[in-house]
């Protein structure tokens, strides 16, 4: 064990810590900034509400990042683990759809936990866990000779895929359901699957894409409500319906024009007054570049982008199967989830309410997403000496 730990020290990857502690350190700052005014107004609270909600996020965050960045990956390819996984995943999205709440903003989402610990987002879960489970199996199969068959690796996988697609986008949620997707793909593609069964996976999810869109149409009135209508229709033209679904993109416009390059600075936000609904959530890149103009923006943007460039090296130079699925698993959840919530932000797709990794106010996010982070650590442990050695 001291051995492990003494080669845990030298292969650690210090800057790829230090990034996620300034990200999660800098969005404490501005989830107090945005929210303050909220929590008063709104909530009837201290200014501090959200701030030391998200502070006990971090003391759990934190920790967690460090354990799963100790625990080595390869334990994440046991059969049994899997197995366990993707019931603890099915489990909180059946009981989601019968016990959740979250109606009043548009879909049933999270969970109550007991004993007052707070609430859980069964779709967060289900992010890291698509990455352990398909990085998982894909390996157990490349590692066997058997990752291009047909009927013991692609149909039993991909009916995992498309359950838990279902009841994802039965919540409904339809950001989630495009992320889970997107991350599910992102890992075939890292697993070295040859073309032939690349493009009969490309039908399938054609098929897929009909099938959903049919889901869709049957249940159009439970999915499609109108507050998604009128994102839709802000996403169309947001000055057109600036009194009412426009409105958030609308007032994030005008944050990110009046920061401009010093912003306003800190604590000094407009927006966050009453424009921005719930500001310190997937809208909080406004108040950042209202308040800190371009350098906040940069901090952010720079970080995010330094993890995702750092887990696609890390996939690049390993020669592990296994370790190469986990490394674009993990790098392309935090750059989708970061791509949706800007492109929301700036208009360039609908809204969907998805947060901005490590810097939006969210425990199960932040706590996740931290796990997530805390693998690709172990992974880019394991190249670096793989390296040396």
């Amino acid at each position: 064990m001291k051995t492990y730990m003494n080669r845990i020290l030298r292969n650690f990857d210090y800057p790829l810590f230090a990034v996620y502690l300034m990200l999660c350190l800098f969005g404490l700052i501005m989830i107090y900034s945005a929210s303050m005014v909220w929590s008063v107004n709104i909530y009837n609270d201290e200014p501090t509400r959200f701030y030391r909600k998200q502070m006990m996020n971090l003391a759990i965050a934190i920790p967690a990042f460090f354990a799963a960045s100790i625990i080595p990956y390869r334990h994440y390819r046991n059969k049994n683990f899997l197995y366990v996984t993707v019931g603890v995943m099915f489990l909180l999205l059946i009981l989601v759809k019968f016990i959740g709440f979250g109606e009043n903003v548009g879909a049933k989402s999270w969970i109550t936990l007991p004993f007052k610990l707070g609430n859980l987002q069964p779709t967060e879960v289900a992010k890291i866990a698509f990455i352990i489970y398909f990085s998982g199996v894909f390996a157990n199969k490349y590692y066997a000779g058997t990752l291009n068959e047909i009927k013991t690796t692609i149909f039993p996988t991909f009916s995992i895929l498309v359950v838990s697609l279902f009841l994802v986008i039965l919540e409904p949620d339809i950001g989630a359901t495009m992320i889970l997707f997107l991350v599910a793909v992102s890992v075939i593609g890292a697993s070295g699957m040859n073309l032939k069964n690349y493009l009969k996976i490309s039908g399938f999810f054609a098929v897929l894409g009909v099938a959903l869109s049919l889901l869709l149409w049957i249940k159009w009135e439970d999915v499609m409500t109108q507050s998604r209508v009128g994102r839709f229709l802000a996403f169309t033209d947001p000055f057109e319906y600036m009194q009412g679904s426009g409105l958030q993109i609308v007032n994030g416009y005008i944050a990110i024009g009046a920061g401009g390059l010093k912003g306003v600075g800190l604590g000094n936000s407009i927006q966050k007054l009453g424009y921005l609904p719930e500001p310190h959530t997937d809208v909080i890149m406004a108040v950042i570049s209202e308040e800190t103009g371009l350098l906040g923006t940069t901090i952010v943007l720079g970080g995010l982008f330094f993890i995702v460039m750092r887990a696609f090296i890390v996939a690049l130079r390993t020669k592990d199967a296994h370790a190469r699925m986990l490394a674009a698993g993990v790098g392309s959840l935090i750059a989708i989830q970061t791509l949706v919530n800007l492109g929301g932000l700036t208009g360039l797709i609908p809204l969907t309410g998805v947060t901005l990794p490590f810097i939006s106010y969210g425990g199960t996010s932040v706590v996740f997403l931290s796990i997530a982070l805390g693998v690709l650590m172990n992974v880019s442990m394991f190249v670096k000496y793989e390296k040396t050695k």
